[in-house]
């Protein structure tokens, strides 16, 4: 016979008790109660359970304590925090300290039993991962060895994720990476480039809107919230969401509730939220153009993903891959390798998928050599670094950058990439064949 999932209840007020105790019995659960940090701790070392409720202030100590002892176990146990309502600070501090989640009080019944529920998909440390990340993250860097096992610990948690980085570093492929190893990898991961959508849609294409909430709306239609319902949505370059967008995401976040445009009621929401960008959001905050209270929410854990300067030891093996994976059986030449090792790679990991797809075409056989690579000239030995001499070759570097970081911003939508720097289409096209970039 199939034994009920336990959960360990902490609060100290015994109404609030009573009232998650009979909603989760409802769902055929068995609950313990504590009402102190002491209690907690003496339960937690005497029961296995599926996922701790606790209160984030006590008699005794607040939730915080019960995370860390919750942690400490050698099977750790999910802990979700309840906060005071509005308490962003608490909320943060939390997830911070390893909680699986919170809600906030007064405590809604469906957000309780979405929570539940999924807390009780976490996969444990002992369950083989969905996915392989050495697989999907190439190289053995120490800095991708420590990306890979950040992410591992970043899946067993439901907090807000930012990934940081330069473009083409793979930002989004570490957030999928994160969605497919944790408890929703069976759930939609939907990804938005957020300075790809007009100011004027923003609100409709986020929240969705109901039949004749405005002229042309014939139909009720779901926003990218509603689309990522039960699993991941990201936010890539979160760093270009107008202001007035960031205080309506902000109140999702907080409420986790989401209003349709025309609607008169709000929606439950059970939605991870990650993001990215590859500026600077403490600077963004600090000249005003982003909201520090939507930056800490946001930003509650960071993984930093590094360039591929950072990891050059890291650059054949990911050639080889991707040339795997571009298919044909090339091979590169000693040369060529050398080559792509001592180049810079402002584009980082998708600069060199693309050097390598025009270096296919380019090469006689099935031997990929230096020359065949095109890549434009790195700075001479005797230049100091960053050095704007030659001055060509410094133009051409800061051109190449602000070309890439356009195409990543547009999802390499040409047009709008043009429209983004300030040229025509026809202008880039000629800068792009310059430049050797695909």
């Amino acid at each position: 016979m199939a034994v009920s999932p336990r959960i360990l209840l902490v609060d100290d007020e015994p109404d609030l008790l009573d009232l998650m105790e009979l909603a989760l019995v409802k769902l055929g659960l068995e609950t313990d109660r504590a009402a102190s940090v002491s209690e907690a701790r003496s339960r937690l070392a005497r029961n296995r359970y599926s996922l701790c409720l606790t209160d984030m202030r006590l008699g005794d100590g607040d939730g915080l304590d019960v995370i860390a002892s919750a942690n400490a176990l050698p099977n750790p146990v999910p802990v979700a925090v309840i906060t005071a309502y509005g308490n962003a600070g608490n909320a943060v501090a939390a997830l911070k300290a390893g909680a699986f989640d919170y809600l906030a009080k007064p405590v809604a019944l469906d957000q309780l039993r979405a929570l539940v529920k999924s807390a009780l998909h976490v996969p444990s440390p002992a369950t083989p991962p969905p996915a392989d990340p050495s697989r999907t993250l190439i190289g053995d860097s120490p800095a991708m060895c420590d990306v890979r096992a950040r992410i591992a610990k970043l899946a067993r948690t439901q907090a807000p994720v930012h990934v940081s980085g330069e473009s083409g570093s793979g930002k989004e492929l570490a957030a999928r990476l994160i969605h497919q190893l944790g408890n929703r990898a069976d759930r939609p991961f939907v990804a938005v480039n957020c300075g790809a959508i007009p100011e004027t849609l923003m609100e409709s294409e986020f929240f969705g809107y109901r039949k004749g909430a405005f002229t042309g709306a014939d139909h009720d239609r779901d926003g990218f919230f509603q689309a990522a319902a039960g699993g991941t949505l990201f936010l890539d370059e979160v760093a270009d969401l107008p202001l007035a967008m960031q205080v309506k995401l902000l109140r999702v976040l907080q409420e986790k509730k989401v209003r349709k445009v025309g609607a008169t009621a709000e929606e439950a929401l059970d939605v991870r939220i990650m993001s990215a960008t590859h500026q600077n959001l403490g600077t963004l905050v600090e000249s005003g153009r982003f909201r520090q209270d939507l930056y800490y929410r946001l930003n509650v854990i960071d993984l930093a993903m590094p360039s591929l300067r950072e990891r050059a030891h890291d650059i054949p093996m990911l050639a080889r891959a991707l040339l795997d994976k571009l298919g044909g059986g090339a091979t590169l030449a000693p040369d060529a390798e050398a080559a792509l090792c001592a180049y810079a790679f402002p584009g980082n990991v998708r600069e060199l998928e693309n050097i390598l797809e025009r270096a296919l075409a380019l090469c006689d056989g099935q031997r990929i050599a230096a020359s065949d690579l095109n890549i434009a000239p790195q700075p001479s030995a005797d230049s100091p670094p960053n050095s704007k001499y030659p001055l060509q070759d410094y133009l051409d570097q800061m051109e190449r950058a602000a070309i890439l970081e356009a195409l990543e911003q547009t999802r390499h939508n040409k047009t709008a990439a043009a429209r983004v720097l300030g040229v025509t289409f026809r202008s880039l096209r000629y800068r792009l064949e310059r430049l050797g970039i695909e």
